[in-house]
C-alpha cells in the first residue's frame, strides 16, 4: 500500500470516526442533560463492563484478520483470503454465543457485587445480544480494512451511530422515563439495536465485495491452519485487551469507593465521576478519532509493506505517525488548558468543568502518541510486547488511582494525574521497543520549529481571548479552537514534507 493510499484511507476513516465522534459527543450532551451528573456516573460504571465483555468475545479480531487478509490480498492469494474470513466467522459465532449465555446468567451477580448498584441489571441483560453481533461485525470489519475498502465499514458505522442516537432519544422521549435505571437501560437498548443493524449491512456489502476475489486453482492452506493464523495474532491482543480493560474496569469501579473514603457520599461521588469521565474526558478525547483512524489503517499498511520488503516506507511511515499523533495531543492540551471554562460552557452548558478539563488534558500528548504506538507494535508483530506494556501501565494507573483519589485534597483529580503518568511511561516503553526494530527519525530542527509554533499559538489564543468580547461567545470559541488546532495542521504538513 503506497503512501497516498495510506493517507487517503486514513482521511476517509477519520471523516467516518469524526462523524461518529460528533454523534457520540451529542449523545454525551443529551445524556448529561437527561440524567445529570449522577446518571452519567452510573452509565459510566456500566460501560467498562460492556467493554470488558466486548474484549472477551472479539478482542484483537479486527486487527488480526485485517493483518492476515492484507497479506493475502497483497499477494493475490484469494483462496486463503476467503477461507480465512469464513472459518473465522464460524468460530466467532460459536464462541460469542457461548460467552453471551454465561454473561446473561451471571449478570445479577455482576450488578450487585461488582458494580454494586442494582439499577444496572436491566442494562447488563439488554447488552447481551449486542455482544454476538459486535463480534460477528468485527470479522467483516477486519476483512474490509485488510482489502483497503475502508469506506464501507466507515459509512455503516456512521449509520449505526445515527440510528442509535435517534432511537435512544425517541425511546426516552416517548416513554418519558423519570428514573435513572430506565433511561440508562433505554440507552443500552439503542446500543443493541444499532449493532444488529450494523451487522446486517456489513453482511450485505461483504457478499458483494467478495465476488471480486474469484477463487483460483492454487493450493490453499486448510481451514484449521488459517484459523490458527488468525487466532495466533488475535489471542495475545485479546488477552492484552481483556486484562487491560479488566484493570481499567477495576480502576473505574474503584473510583467511587476511593471518593467515598475521601469523605464524599455515593451520590456526590457519582456526580464527580460524571463531570470528569462523562463530560471533561469527552471533550479531551474527542480529537483522538484521528489517532484511531491512523492506527486502524496503519496495521495492514505496515503488514503489507513488510511482506513486500519495503522497509524504507515502514520507517518513514512510523516516524510520521508518531510525530503527528503527539502534535495532535499537544494541540488538544493547548486548547483545553487555555480556555477550559469556555469549553465546558460551550458543549455542556456548565460553568463547573474548567478544572476537570485542565486536569484531564495533561495526558493528551502522551495518550495520543501512546495509542498510535500500540498500533505500530501490532503491525510489527509485537503482540507479546503490547501485552506486557499494557499490563504494566494499567497496573501503574490502578495503584495511582487508589493512592491519589483517596486523598481528600486531590480526590477525582487523581484520576487525571494517574492517566498522565501511566500514559507517559507506556509511551516511553513502546518507543523503546519500536526503536529496536526500526529507526525513528526525529530532528532537532523539527523540534525547534514546532516549539516556536506552539509559543506563537499560545500568544495568539491569549490575545484573542482577551480582545474578543464574550457577547460573541460562539464565534470567539470557534476561532480560538481553530487556531489551537492549526498547530496540528501546520505541523502535519511540515512532517510530511520533511519525510
Amino acid at each position: 500500500m503506497g503512501k497516498d493510499t495510506f493517507y487517503r484511507d486514513t482521511f476517509i476513516l477519520t471523516i467516518s470516526n469524526l462523524a461518529m465522534g460528533i454523534l457520540r459527543f451529542m449523545f454525551s450532551i443529551i445524556l448529561s442533560r437527561q440524567l445529570g451528573p449522577e446518571g452519567v456516573g452510573l452509565y459510566g460504571l456500566i460501560m467498562p463492563i460492556y467493554d470488558l465483555f466486548t474484549c472477551l468475545v472479539c478482542g484483537g479480531l479486527v486487527a488480526a484478520l485485517s493483518k492476515e487478509t492484507s497479506a493475502y490480498y497483497g499477494t493475490n492469494h484469494f483462496n486463503n483470503l476467503n477461507k480465512s474470513v469464513s472459518i473465522t466467522f464460524a468460530f466467532t459465532l460459536l464462541w460469542s454465543t457461548a460467552i453471551t449465555i454465561i454473561i446473561f446468567l451471571v449478570s445479577p451477580l455482576i450488578s450487585n457485587y461488582i458494580i454494586r448498584d442494582s439499577r444496572s441489571l436491566y442494562s447488563l441483560w439488554i447488552i447481551c445480544p449486542a455482544l454476538i453481533f459486535i463480534a460477528l461485525s468485527s470479522v467483516y470489519k477486519g476483512y474490509f480494512y485488510g482489502v483497503s475498502e475502508v469506506i464501507t465499514p466507515s459509512v455503516i458505522d456512521i449509520l449505526e451511530k445515527a440510528v442509535r442516537m435517534a432511537l435512544m432519544v425517541g425511546v426516552i422521549s416517548y416513554f418519558a422515563f423519570k428514573d435513572i435505571k430506565s433511561t440508562v437501560a433505554a440507552t443500552y437498548f439503542s446500543f443493541t439495536i444499532g449493532e444488529i443493524i450494523s451487522f446486517i449491512f456489513l453482511y450485505i456489502f461483504f457478499k458483494r465485495s467478495k465476488r471480486k476475489f474469484i477463487p483460483t486453482r492454487e493450493k490453499s492452506e486448510n481451514r484449521a491452519q488459517l484459523l490458527f493464523n488468525v487466532l495466533v495474532v488475535a489471542l495475545p491482543l485479546a488477552v492484552n485487551g481483556f486484562l487491560s480493560t479488566a484493570i481499567h474496569s477495576v480502576s473505574t469501579l474503584l473510583v467511587p469507593l476511593r471518593l467515598m473514603s475521601a469523605g464524599f457520599d455515593h451520590v456526590a461521588a457519582l456526580e464527580l465521576i460524571g463531570k470528569f469521565s462523562g463530560m471533561a474526558l469527552a471533550i479531551v478525547f474527542f480529537p483522538i478519532v484521528i489517532v484511531s483512524s491512523m492506527s486502524t489503517v496503519l496495521i495492514p499498511d505496515i503488514s503489507k509493506s513488510i511482506t513486500q520488503k519495503d522497509f524504507v516506507n515502514v520507517e518513514a511511515r512510523i516516524s510520521e505517525v508518531v510525530k503527528m499523533c503527539f502534535l495532535l495531543g499537544v494541540s488538544t492540551l493547548l486548547v483545553c488548558y487555555l480556555v477550559p471554562d469556555s469549553l465546558g460552557k460551550l458543549f455542556f452548558n456548565r460553568s463547573d468543568l474548567g478544572a476537570f478539563i485542565k486536569n484531564a488534558a495533561i495526558s493528551a500528548p502522551f495518550l495520543y502518541a501512546g495509542a498510535c504506538s500500540y498500533g505500530i507494535l501490532n503491525g510489527l508483530g509485537k503482540q507479546k510486547v503490547i501485552l506486557i506494556n499494557s499490563i504494566i501501565t494499567s497496573l501503574i494507573q490502578l495503584v495511582l488511582i487508589f493512592i491519589l483519589i483517596g486523598i481528600p485534597s486531590i480526590n477525582i483529580m487523581g484520576y487525571g494525574i494517574a492517566m498522565a503518568a501511566s500514559a507517559l511511561i507506556g509511551l516511553v516503553m513502546n518507543l523503546y521497543e519500536i526503536s529496536k526494530v526500526v529507526t525513528l527519525r526525529f530532528s532537532l530542527g523539527e523540534f525547534l520549529i514546532m516549539s516556536f509554533l506552539t509559543v506563537l499559538i499560545v500568544i495568539a489564543v491569549n490575545i484573542l481571548n482577551s480582545i474578543i468580547p464574550n457577547t460573541l461567545f460562539l464565534i470567539k470559541n470557534i476561532i480560538i479552537i481553530s487556531i489551537g488546532f492549526s498547530l496540528f495542521i501546520i505541523s502535519t504538513f511540515l512532517v510530511r514534507k520533511s519525510s
